[in-house]
């Protein structure tokens, strides 16, 4: 079953079951991979929808991130139950030290000695962890792997 199928199968089953909050991040969810389509002009394959529900996630851990600045744990509370309807969408993510293995290997495959360098272990590295790790965590690890 493709993962769009999916998604559109598990908003049937949370409108029946009433489950407002899933109702509307899946709603939320088929209408962003709904424009990227339009802008594409072609449908979206499972990695492209990947992808965008990696990026809705994202976006939601930086809305917790600025919510608990800001003090608003209701706030809070509402976008953590919203990531956690889309992780399970995502795959399996990986622990840090995971993470700094697949980078110290790349980091041995591309021959980076440095921090200049960051961006070619990036370029090599984002496409093996899509998905897998939040990009933000990536690069530091890079940093630190490249400094040290």
């Amino acid at each position: 079953m493709k993962l769009i199928d999916r998604i559109h199968e598990d908003l049937k089953r949370s409108m029946k079951a009433k489950d407002g909050n899933r109702v509307s991040v899946l709603r939320f969810l088929l209408s962003s991979i709904q424009n990227r389509e339009i802008e594409k002009k072609d449908a979206l394959d499972d990695d492209e929808v990947l992808s965008e529900i990696s990026s809705s996630a994202k976006r939601r851990r930086e809305s917790i991130e600025a919510f608990k600045e800001g003090d608003r744990a209701d706030l809070v509370e509402k976008e953590e139950a919203e990531l956690a309807v889309l992780q399970e969408y995502l795959p399996e993510q990986l622990s840090p030290d995971e993470i700094r293995g697949v980078v110290e290997e790349v980091v041995k495959a591309v021959g980076a000695e440095s921090a200049s360098d960051l961006g070619k272990v990036m370029k090599e590295l984002m496409p093996r962890l899509r998905g897998r790790a939040d990009g933000k965590l990536v690069n530091e690890i890079v940093r630190q792997v490249l400094s040290g």
